[in-house]
């Protein structure tokens, strides 16, 4: 592997870097030098988050730059392009992303709790800001789970497959170049070695090991 290749991890809703050590460590074994990004998931909105992931990426070494996003991670990654186009060469991975939208956000997002809980960055998927975004000249993969087991399914009745908090539907969007469906829940996304064989297959190819 190039060693001018980087990756950068971004986490999703309630988590920091730390959720994304192993995974982290599985594409660093494959090769990559790997860095990992967090930021206030519900305190700002993706607009501020993807300000602070541009400031961050402006400190990762290297003449291509991959970002792998978990969950609202990639909704990130894709303001990312929104609002700081110019970034370096790289392919992009979305691991269980809700991009075309969240019903299981939606059904919180019913109650003054629930708004509180998702913050200001689901809040714009769910007024559907990104949705109308066009996507990034990037090569893109998405995996999606479908094994229904995660906190989506106490909210919201997930009708159709998913990893038990976001729909394979809404987490595979028409933009991508290629698609995965893998066995696995939406935590399952960050913690099994399959999904990190297949991140990595997708960096190094553009394509997902078949």
């Amino acid at each position: 592997m190039d060693s001018r290749e980087s990756v950068v991890l971004v986490n999703g809703l309630w988590l920091g870097d730390p959720a994304l050590w192993l995974l982290a460590r599985r594409l660093r074994r494959a090769g990559f030098q790997t860095f990992r990004f967090s930021y206030p998931s519900v305190r700002q909105d993706l607009r501020a988050n993807a300000a602070q992931l541009h400031e961050f990426l402006a400190r990762v070494p290297g003449t291509t730059v991959h970002l792998v996003g978990y969950s609202l991670g990639g909704l990130v990654i894709r303001a990312l392009f929104r609002f700081h186009p110019g970034q370096r060469p790289g392919r992009v991975v979305l691991l269980g992303s809700p991009q075309q939208g969240s019903r299981a956000a939606a059904a919180l997002s019913a109650f003054g709790f629930g708004r509180r809980l998702i913050g200001r960055s689901l809040a714009d998927l769910n007024a559907g800001a990104p949705q109308a975004w066009n996507w990034p000249v990037r090569e893109i993969g998405a995996i999606a789970g479908n094994l229904p087991l995660g906190l989506g399914r106490l909210v919201s009745r997930l009708s159709g497959p998913n990893d038990g908090t976001v729909l394979v539907a809404e987490a595979i969007p028409a933009a991508a170049h290629d698609r995965l469906v893998l066995h696995v829940s939406h935590a399952g996304l960050l913690f099994m070695p399959v999904v990190a064989r297949q991140a990595a297959a997708f960096l190094r190819n553009g394509r997902f090991a078949r």
